[in-house]
């Protein structure tokens, strides 16, 4: 499993220090903010993979971190946790780009699956990006050039298996399509 961090932001000590726990025996690297200005600090600092936060707090509500956390950081999850849901509320973290939203008390294995699926969208949001920007392809040999922070064309060939773990970070698995295999077994057959 990847190793993704958690941001649990909510005033109610006990809902975080569960929520801590909880994501830490399934191995998500986790820290915790008391409220949503301890939040935007911890933020601007590092960067989180998902984010879940109280609605309702002091001074700044949940609707102000994910404003803030997507600002910092637009490709990482938010996850709207309360116990004073309306569907008002709800549409509104949904439209500003909640990933979720979710009622307390919440249920353990469904709090996992939401979780789950919001981590998955970080996935498909990568390979997203990566095919994007997967666009100087060499007719012959299939390298890729990068052309981040160089000119249009000045960018450095590499094969595509570097390129996917330079740039995406993507692990990439290796095997033979049937074709490669034949050929590769008749090499050897003749060495």
């Amino acid at each position: 499993m990847n190793n993704y961090s958690v941001l649990v932001v909510d005033d109610e000590e006990i809902i975080r220090k569960t929520l801590k726990l909880d994501l830490k025996r399934k191995g998500y690297d986790v820290a915790i903010a008391e409220n949503g200005e301890v939040a935007i600090e911890m933020l601007g600092v590092k960067n989180y993979d998902l984010i879940i936060t109280d609605l309702v707090m002091d001074k700044m509500d949940g609707i102000g971190v994910l404003k803030e956390a997507l600002r910092l950081n637009e490709s990482a999850m938010v996850m709207i946790l309360t116990g004073h849901a309306t569907i008002k509320t709800a549409i509104d973290a949904l439209r500003l780009g909640a990933a979720d939203y979710m009622l307390k008390p919440y249920e353990k294995e469904e709090m996992f699956l939401r979780i789950e699926n919001c981590l998955k969208n970080i996935e498909l949001q990568k390979q997203v990006r990566l095919y994007e920007n997967i666009l100087p392809v060499c007719c012959k040999c299939n390298k890729i050039r990068d052309d981040t922070g160089k000119m249009h064309g000045d960018g450095e060939w590499m094969s595509l298996e570097v390129y996917l773990t330079k740039k995406a970070k993507v692990k990439v698995s290796h095997g033979f399509c049937k074709e490669c295999y034949q050929e590769q077994t008749k090499n050897l057959t003749k060495t």
